[in-house]
Order: C-alpha cells, then structure tokens, then sequence
C-alpha cells in the first residue's frame, strides 16, 4: 500500500482491501465515466409460480442465496439500535463455517457489538460502513482484520450503482411484507418509519433476502420495497425492538448551553433573511438541532411563514410542523422517532425518499442542493471551517457519515456545535479526520459566538447589523483554549497502519484513520 497526499493534503492510501483507489481532487473536480452496473437477468421459471417465497429460516435463505467465502453481505439501519436482525444472519453465517465477509451496512449500532467475535476469527473480514460505538473502538485500535470504508449514505448507493460495492446476498429487515417480498417499514409491531437505505441493495444484488415479523397475505400494501427484486422471504419472532430508534442523538437537549446555540440558528436563519415563505430546511438529529426547530418554529408562527418543504430524519418536531400547517411536505429518509413513524403512516404529505433521490452524487441531481438552509452537528471543527463527524480528539472513531456530507450542498450549511467537550475544545487548528471540506461549510454557531466563512460575504452584509456575536473564528478559538487550558493533544497514531478510509460523495478518498497507540 502505497501513501499519496490528495487534493485537501491528506495522506490516503493508493488500494484498499487490494483494490485501486482515486485520491480526493478537490470539490466538484472528479466526474467519473461509465455506466452503472447491469443486474443479471432473472426468469420466473426460477421462482414459485404461486409467488410464495417464504422459507423456513434464516440459515436455508443463505445456502439458497449460495453463500460462500469472500462474499458481500448487506444490511441496512432503520431499526437502529433496536435490530436484532444482523446478529441473527452473522449467528447463521457462522454456524455454516463462511469466513470473510465484507459486511455492508447503510450504519451499525452499539446493539451490533454482537459481531466483534465474529470479526476478531474471521468470519467478517471488514466492515464498509459505519463503525459505531464499540465496532469504532475495536477498528481504531487495528484488530480488524481489513481496511473499514466509511462514506454517506449517497455515497453508498453510487458506491453500489457504479460497481465499486457488489453485493452478493442482501438481507432486507422488513416491518411488513407478503409472500411475494413486497415490504414496507410503516406497519407492523416493529414498524421503523421507510426501509429506503436498502433500495439499492434490493435493485443491485445478486440476491435479496426480505425478514419480517409480520408476513400478511399478497399484497402487502403500501410496498417500499418491490417483491420483483426478492428472491426469500423468512418469518422470525421479532425484527427487534422499533421503540430504540430513539436514541440520546434523538432528544432535545437540556443543556443550557445548548440550548443557546439552537437559538442562535434560528435568529441566524431568521436575520439572513433564509426564513421566508417557500423555503426550506433540514436538520440532524443531534439534541441541539432538534431544539433549533422548535425556536424556528416560533418565528415561522410569529411571521406567518410556511416552508414548502422539509427534510428529515423526521421527529415529531417536523411532525408537528407538517401537521400545525407549517409546511406542506416532510421529504424523509428516516424516522427517529415513532411519531414520525405514525405521521409516514397516516399522511400522504409525509414523504418517504431514498439516498437515490436526496443524496446520490453520481445522478441528475439530487434534493441535497435544493434545500436552503441544513443545520448539522460536529465533532471538530478546524480554523479553515474543515469538518470532522467520525472521530473525536482521540482519534477513535465513534460515529458514521450519515447523509451528513451530502447535506453540505444545501443553500447554506450550518454547523451547530459546542465550543468544548468534556473540557476538550471542539474548534482546531486541524481536524483529526477530514470529513467535509471547509469550502462548503458556511457558518459555525456556538455559544461563545458566531462564525462566518470568509467566503460568504453575502451572510456578513446579511447579518451586518445584527445583535448576533458574530466573531472570527480563531478568536473564539482562543478563548475556548484559555478557557480549557490549552489546545487538546493531538492522538498517538501509528502512519503505517491505515485502519480505514474517509470517502468523499463523488467516490474518492478524502481521509486515512490511522491506528491509535494506546
């Protein structure tokens, strides 16, 4: 493995796992070539003429999958921290002795600490995907036995569209589904809100595995995810449990602090004069962001301004907005909580989208540049406006890309965050992981002020007269390292063991996660 410094001077590999990689050449400056993957052609002569897929277990889908060594296997995340399912297929993986599996999964959870055995002898070779809470820990500290690929949920799907990701057997955690395979997220004992991060896997597999808890008779209304691209469909007990895709991302801060912070977006995006009638927004899931809608949605009351649209992740926070006429539509690509569940379920002004449509680089467009205004979360941020979500100060990675990256294409992307964690200063003079180049990032919002990037001239004469702390961001910078006793230290890390890749929208390398020296 050879080491090339890319366009934002990083140091990335030139292979990952054996395969040649393009190093990160700038914003908007890699427009690949070609054509997306083919699917194989299928006949019906190989599937029931009654259209009853369903087989005994999850074990007897694999073997009629075919599984063997080396293979592909997909999962996605809706059920977040509530699935059960994925442990379920790598309990059978293993049972039938296959070694080396790519996991490819749209996110994992803390609940997926279940796998580490699994890849600590072999049974997973890797993981692209997000690296969470224990599975971060285990990769940062280079137990795992390949190198992890981290990119944004549009990346996954142009990852799968293009070619670069070929996914052997995909396996669909379904709320509802028939015989047939159709199958949707918004009914059923474990209904999760839409299932749309597996819409790829379903088009692009080879073969597709649907596993509900609830198999109702043809057809299975309304369908997410069509019963023409399954290939089995298993009935187990229980997907999980659907209550624990509410998680502490998921809740309104109570912070003080923070709750400052939200109230600065709002004002921020009141007084640049982004709130008017027929804009739009997204915001994360982050207590902090969550907190920011409910102080927009008292202005918007206060002026009589209804959005055309919003994006989620929904909660019962854009719930709320859709429902006290505040804007006409929730475009969503995933449901926090079980009010934004019930609202997919029950009205048709609650949208459900896919990573195809809201994030995919490599389209026609994609809703990602539409929306005005995206409020995000961080956990560094640099003196250029360089973002880092996958890793903290200590080099570990914690967290996933999300549609995070693809949301710094919005109109005008904020970033609210604390100025310290844990006494660690959140503002650097370089981020430990590049995530999001700072040429896209627009404001930085703490508690201890306002930041600008210079190259939004146009927000700064917006906001000239504003009572906002708007300051230089190296200044904040400096009182939060007096404040906290200095800058933080920066991690131990061995250069020669790349543990995983940041990758960039378009497919590129944007960073390298080196192991931690404990």
């Amino acid at each position: 493995m050879k080491m090339i410094k890319n366009a934002a001077g990083r140091m990335v590999p030139d292979k990952v796992n054996n395969k040649v990689q393009i190093p990160f050449k700038g914003v908007g400056k890699y427009k690949p070539k070609g054509y997306t993957v083919p699917t194989p052609i299928r006949s019906c002569i190989d599937y029931p003429g009654d259209g009853n897929k369903v087989v005994a277990d999850i074990k007897t889908a694999l073997l009629n999958a075919g599984i063997k060594d080396g293979m592909t296997i997909s999962t996605h995340h809706h059920l977040r921290n509530g699935d059960v399912v994925t442990n379920l297929v790598f309990d059978a993986v293993k049972e039938l002795g296959i070694k080396n599996i790519r996991w490819f999964p749209s996110a994992s959870f803390p609940c997926h600490q279940h796998l580490i055995p699994y890849l600590e002898d072999g049974t997973i070779h890797h993981i692209e995907g997000s690296m969470n809470g224990p599975l971060g820990r285990f990769t940062t500290e280079g137990k795992m036995k390949g190198v992890g690929v981290l990119r944004s949920h549009g990346g996954r799907y142009a990852a799968v569209q293009d070619g670069e990701v070929h996914i052997d057997i995909a396996i669909i955690t379904s709320p509802t589904a028939d015989p047939f395979g159709n199958a949707n997220g918004v009914t059923g004992k474990s209904a999760c809100g839409l299932i749309g991060f597996a819409l790829a896997d379903s088009e692009y597999a080879d073969r597709v595995i649907v596993v509900t808890d609830n198999l109702v008779p043809f057809p299975c209304i309304p369908w997410q995810i069509q019963g023409n691209n399954v290939d089995f469909v298993v009935q187990v007990d229980s997907l999980g449990d659907s209550a624990k895709i509410v998680s502490g991302t998921t809740e309104v801060t109570k912070s003080p602090d923070r709750l400052l912070i939200a109230e600065y977006v709002a004002r921020f995006i009141d007084e640049a004069g982004i709130m008017k009638d027929g804009f739009s927004f997204q915001a994360g899931a982050g207590g902090t962001n969550l907190a920011f809608v409910l102080y927009l949605k008292e202005r918007m009351k206060a002026k009589g301004v209804k959005a055309r649209f919003v994006r989620g992740g929904s909660t019962k926070y854009l719930v709320q907005l859709l429902e006290e006429g505040l804007t006409d539509y929730i475009l969503d690509g995933q449901t926090f909580d079980l009010e934004g569940v019930r609202s997919m379920r029950e009205n048709p002004n609650h949208v459900n989208t896919s990573p195809f449509t809201s994030y995919n680089f490599h389209g026609k467009g994609n809703f990602a540049s539409i929306i005005d205004t995206a409020v995000l979360g961080a956990t560094e941020v640099d003196v250029n406006f360089n973002a880092n979500v996958v890793s903290h100060s200590d080099g570990y990675l914690l967290h996933g890309i999300g549609g995070w990256q693809n949301c710094l294409y919005s109109k005008c992307t904020i970033l609210a965050i604390p100025s310290f964690r844990d006494r660690i200063p959140v503002i650097i003079d370089e981020v430990t992981t590049l995530c999001g180049p700072g040429e896209l990032i627009d404001v930085i919002i703490t508690e201890r002020g306002i930041a600008i990037n210079p190259r939004r001239k146009d927000l700064k004469e917006a906001l000239k007269d504003s009572s906002l702390p708007i300051r230089d961001i190296k200044d904040i910078q400096k009182e939060v390292d007096k404040m906290c006793g200095g800058k933080p230290q920066k991690p131990k890390v061995d250069k020669k063991k790349v543990v995983a890749v940041v990758k960039w929208v378009d497919g590129t390398v944007l960073d390298s996660v080196f192991k931690v020296i404990k």
